[in-house]
């Protein structure tokens, strides 16, 4: 059946999202990606010069979808910017309850592959995980500027959020355990009510008490 004019850009990408994320951005070949996408051969390198360029495209998609899907999210809009921080772990949590494929991250399974190999498709990830970052960057900035912390910057937390999720697909990955991951998060979550004095119930906790 032949594909809808104009569609066949999109399939690839779709294809390659899911195929990069069961079997690696190396191991996906061109023809994998025409047969899972339906499309021929003649139609992929009429969009993508190369495997490689097709592969930025995947992960700057994935920054664009991803970026779309946190900035729509109903914990933006709480009044305290801790409760959209600690909201915006419980969205992370929440994904894990998916496959393990499926909530792996586009741009850190293929950087981790390609970093070396592919300069194009490293610096569309770096964009990728820079922009995950700034997700949770400006809650981050809005509870130190309530509550400055010494030698601690939202910047430096929102890397630490990234160091979390991807070093939390990394382990769920390797030892095929999603609770892993749900595990990374939960040590960021204590870490972070510790440095805000913020309990588990939520009111706030003068930290000179606490030392």
């Amino acid at each position: 059946m032949r594909v809808p004019r104009g569609e066949a850009r999109a399939r690839l990408i779709e294809a390659a999202r899911s195929l990069v994320r069961h079997k690696g951005f190396g191991a996906t070949s061109v023809d994998d990606l025409c047969a899972a996408a339906g499309v021929t051969k003649g139609a992929f390198f009429h969009h993508f010069p190369s495997k490689e360029a097709l592969g930025v495209a995947l992960v700057d998609d994935w920054t664009e979808t991803t970026g779309a899907m946190f900035a729509a999210h109903p914990y933006n809009s709480l009044p305290d910017p801790l409760d959209r921080v600690f909201a915006y772990l419980d969205l992370r949590r929440s994904l894990l309850d998916q496959p393990l494929p499926d909530f792996s991250c586009v741009a850190g399974t293929t950087v981790q592959e390609v970093y070396e190999t592919a300069p194009p498709i490293r610096d569309a990830a770096g964009r990728s995980v820079r922009s995950g970052a700034e997700h949770i960057r400006p809650h981050l900035a809005e509870a130190l500027a309530a509550h400055p912390i010494d030698g601690v910057t939202a910047e430096s937390l929102a890397r630490q959020f990234q160091v979390a999720t991807q070093g939390g697909i990394i382990l769920a990955k390797a030892g095929n355990d999603p609770a892993q991951a749900r595990e990374a998060f939960d040590h960021l979550e204590r870490y972070l009510r510790l440095l805000f004095a913020r309990p588990v119930d939520g009111s706030p906790v003068n930290r000179s008490e606490t030392t």
